[in-house]
C-alpha cells in the first residue's frame, strides 16, 4: 500500500516537515543555508512537489512573494501572537 503523501520522503529535512504542518499567515523569520536572514515574513504555502515554501514579505516588500526551496532553509522562528 503506498503512504497517503507520496512526496513525503521528496522534500527531505526537519523544516520541510514543520512547513508542511504550518497554518498559512503565520508570521516567521526564515533562516536560510548561506547565512541570509527573511525576518516577519508571512507564511503562504507549501508545494510538496516541488518542495517551494511560498513567502510574503507585507512589511519590506507589500504585494510581493518571496519562494524558497524548504531544503535552503536551516531553521524558522514562529513569530509569537
Amino acid at each position: 500500500m503506498k503512504h497517503p503523501d507520496k512526496f513525503v520522503k521528496h522534500c527531505k529535512g526537519c523544516v520541510c516537515d514543520q512547513l508542511r504542518r504550518l497554518q498559512t499567515q503565520t508570521e516567521v523569520d526564515v533562516f536560510l543555508s548561506g547565512g541570509q536572514v527573511l525576518e516577519d515574513v508571512v507564511f503562504v504555502s507549501f508545494n510538496r512537489n516541488t518542495c517551494c515554501a511560498f513567502f510574503s514579505d507585507p512589511t519590506t516588500e507589500p504585494g510581493s512573494t518571496l519562494i524558497v526551496d524548504c531544503q535552503d532553509i536551516q531553521a524558522i522562528r514562529i513569530e509569537a501572537d
